[in-house]
């Protein structure tokens, strides 16, 4: 089945809307509802939907990572996050460190932020390795 020329047309765009609202849902989740979770299932929802108009080839190399592969380094994000928490022996692994960043607005980032962007990273190979070994090239 040959998806419609508008389908293959619009599908860049059609992938960068939700890849750009899953990193505001990412970020925003550390300090409200949200987080690495429902930010990798609409970014895989948006390489599901290019994988249907362009085919499996054309999300590997996008991806240019193997599905696996984005699965373990989202893995080794979210096990890194609870490294700072060796710096105080007092603490716990997963004792939450912050920052405060000063970019002309005061920005509080965080180990959990760190947390969530390897679960962004392990929800996004997961779907995409489900959804990849079932669309067809």
């Amino acid at each position: 089945m040959t998806p419609s020329l508008i389908l293959r047309t619009s599908a860049p765009l059609l992938l960068w809307t939700p890849i750009i609202v899953s990193i505001y849902v990412l970020v925003r989740g550390h300090n409200a509802p949200g987080g690495g979770f429902i930010g990798g299932l609409i970014a895989s929802a948006g390489l599901l939907l290019f994988a249907i108009a362009r085919g499996r080839g054309a999300v590997l190399a996008l991806l240019r990572l193997a599905p696996a592969t984005w699965c373990g380094l989202g893995l080794l994000t979210a096990l890194a996050s609870g490294l700072p928490a060796f710096l105080d022996p007092q603490h716990g692994y997963l004792t939450h460190r912050w920052w405060l960043v000063d970019i002309g607005v005061t920005l509080p980032l965080g180990t959990s932020l760190v947390f969530d962007l390897g679960v962004y990273l392990t929800v996004i190979g997961t779907v995409a390795s489900i959804f990849l070994s079932l669309v067809e090239d």
